[in-house]
Parts: structure tokens; sequence; C-alpha cells
């Protein structure tokens, strides 16, 4: 087998998230299912307009941040997610988007997602926060 295959390297490699430095001094890299799984979370964490040569790119998720914890809201959150992975994350299959409230903590949306890595029919799921200031001191 080849090292390329055995590191998955045809599943993509980008730029760690957070960035970091490593020993050398240079940008530290994420690679195969690392990397796919940092690269959901940016799509997240980024808000449609805050990359001037992309404006279009991220999650309208961010819309959402003082509206009430309710179905509605968990509605368009699992829309809103759904709809900016299968835009921006071309290497996943999106099985699943399940959106419920954290009962640990107040104003905080959990969104569970479920996808296939489509090369290696991989599937794996995460978890991801939003918090949300509502109306209603939750």
């Amino acid at each position: 087998m080849s090292e390329e295959f055995e590191n998955r390297g045809y599943l993509g490699r980008g730029i760690a998230f957070p960035l970091r430095v490593n020993s050398r001094g240079e940008l530290t890299l994420a690679r195969g299912e690392r990397d796919i799984q940092e690269s959901i979370r940016i799509i997240l964490e980024t808000k449609p307009g805050e990359r001037v040569m992309r404006p279009e790119f991220g999650c309208r998720a961010h819309e959402l941040l003082f509206e009430p914890r309710n179905a509605a809201t968990q509605t368009l959150m699992k829309q809103y997610v759904l709809q900016a992975l299968r835009r921006w994350e071309p290497r996943i299959e999106v099985l699943a988007v399940n959106v419920y409230a954290d009962s640990h903590q107040d104003g905080v949306l959990l969104v569970e997602i479920e996808y296939e890595i489509k090369p290696t029919h991989d599937i794996r799921s995460i978890v991801y926060p939003f918090f949300l200031v509502g109306e209603e001191g939750w």
C-alpha cells in the first residue's frame, strides 16, 4: 500500500483549526478525517459575510442568536446547518442533523450531525454547541 493511502491523504489536508505552529515554526496541518471534522467546525463557526473573498461561506445559524429556544428555532437551526454542510463540505454526505436543548446549560442548543465520509463510507458524528441568548431568561 502507498503511504498516501495509509495516511488517507486522498481525504485531503488543510490548515489546522485553531491555528497553531509546529516545532519547525510552520502552520500545523490537519489530515484525513481530522481535516473534515475541522472543516465542519469552521463552516459552523463562520457567519456569512465574514470572509471578504467568499462572502457566502458559512452557516446562517448565527442569525438565531437572540431567538427563543423553541421548536421553531430548532427547526431553523437544523435547516441552516444542513444547507451549509451540503454546500461547503463536498467530502461528506450528511445523514442526519438533530437539534436539542442542553439540559445542563441554559441558552445552549446542541446540534448533533451524523455524516458519512464519501470516499471511505466511514460514518461519524459530531455534536456542536450553539449558544443562544433568549428573551425568557433561560
